[in-house]
C-alpha cells in the first residue's frame, strides 16, 4: 500500500514509516520542516508538506494514499483543548476524504484513562472527559460509520526505547536528577502498562493491514509495572536514594507529572494479541532502564 503517515517525524513516527518501508509499502510522509523532509527522504519515504491545521495538506495526502496512520498529535498540553480539537478536526478531514473507499485509517490513542484503578481491555470505551477533552477514537468511530475501516492503536504510557526524550520515563529520569532521587507517590504499587517502541510500530503496522472498523488494538506489551519498580531502577542507574513522597506533596515533586505519577493504568492486549497474532519481542521497559537507555 501507499500509506499517509502523519506525525512521520516524531519518536513514534519514525520508526512506523521505517516498519512500513520494511514491510513493502510505500510512505508519503507529512512534514511541516526542511529538517523533517530531509529526515524521511533518507529513510526512502516520500515527502508531503504540511501539517495538522493545514487541512488541504492532510485532504490531498489521504486522497494520494491507500491507507492512512495519524500518529501525529500536537504536544502542547498548556493549550488543551485547542490541540485535542486540532486533533478531532484533523481526523475528520481525513476521514471525509476516504469516506465510502474502505481504507484503513489507524488512529493512535492510549490506554493511560481507559479504565483507571482496574486492567483496560480493548472492549472498554471511556467517555470523553472535560479533564481530557481528546475524541480521537471517538471521532474515529464517527469516520468508520462513513465507510471506512478506521481503528485505534491504543499506546501504553511508557513507549520506551532508544531515542526516547520526551517520554515519562525520561521525564522521571529528569525529575530525579533535579531532586537528587528517584520517587514514587505513596507506597508507589500504581501500576503502568509499557511496549517498546518496535513493537508498538509493527501493530501499526498490522492494525493497518488488517483492522476490523471501530476496533481498538492495545499496545501493551507488559500490562502491570508498578511505579515503585520503576523509581527503583532509575535510581539504582544514577545511584540516587529512592524515596516515597507523600500523595498532598507530590505536585510539589513532580510538578505537572504527579497526575501520571499517581495514575495506576494496567492494562491487556490479550485480545489484540490473539486478533491480530502480535507478539511483543524486544526489550522490556526495565530491561531498557538498566542497560542505560535513559541515563547513559
Amino acid at each position: 500500500m501507499k500509506v499517509f503517515v502523519t506525525g512521520a517525524t516524531g519518536f513514534i513516527g519514525t520508526a512506523i514509516v521505517q516498519e512500513l518501508i520494511g514491510a513493502g509499502h510505500q510512505v508519503l510522509g507529512l512534514a511541516r520542516s526542511d529538517a523533517s523532509a530531509q529526515k524521511l527522504i533518507a529513510v526512502g519515504a516520500e515527502v508531503h508538506r504540511g501539517d495538522l491545521e493545514d487541512l488541504e495538506s492532510l485532504r490531498s495526502g489521504a486522497a494520494a494514499a491507500d491507507g492512512v496512520i495519524h500518529a501525529g498529535f500536537v504536544h502542547d498540553f498548556t493549550r488543551l483543548q485547542e490541540i485535542c480539537q486540532i486533533d478531532k478536526t484533523a481526523i475528520e478531514t481525513i476521514g471525509d476524504v476516504l469516506a465510502g473507499s474502505n481504507r484503513p485509517f489507524i488512529v493512535a490513542s492510549g490506554t493511560a484513562l481507559v479504565s483507571p484503578g482496574k486492567i483496560a481491555t480493548e472492549d472498554i470505551i471511556p467517555p470523553v472527559s472535560p479533564g481530557w477533552p481528546r475524541a480521537s477514537e471517538q471521532t474515529a468511530d464517527a469516520v468508520a460509520a462513513k465507510g471506512v475501516r478506521a481503528a485505534a492503536v491504543r499506546l501504553s504510557p511508557s513507549v520506551h526505547g532508544n531515542e526516547d526524550k520526551h517520554g515519562f520515563i525520561p521525564i522521571l529520569v529528569n525529575i530525579a536528577r533535579e531532586k537528587g532521587v528517584s520517587a514514587y507517590i505513596g507506597e508507589g504499587a500504581n501500576r503502568w502498562n509499557a511496549v517498546h517502541r518496535l513493537d508498538a510500530v509493527k501493530l501499526f503496522r498490522l492494525a493497518l493491514e488488517s483492522a476490523a472498523p471501530a476496533a481498538r488494538y492495545h499496545a501493551s506489551a507488559e500490562e502491570a509495572i508498578t511505579v515503585k519498580t520503576i523509581a527503583e531502577a532509575i535510581g539504582r542507574e544514577l545511584n540516587f536514594p529512592v524515596v516515597s513522597i507523600a500523595p498532598e506533596a507530590a505536585t510539589e515533586h513532580f510538578g505537572w507529572f504527579a497526575h501520571m505519577a499517581a495514575i495506576d493504568c494496567p492494562a491487556s492486549s490479550e485480545w489484540t494479541q490473539q486478533t491480530l497474532n502480535w507478539k511483543p519481542t524486544h526489550s522490556t521497559l526495565l530491561e531498557d532502564i538498566t542497560n542505560g537507555v535513559y541515563t547513559k
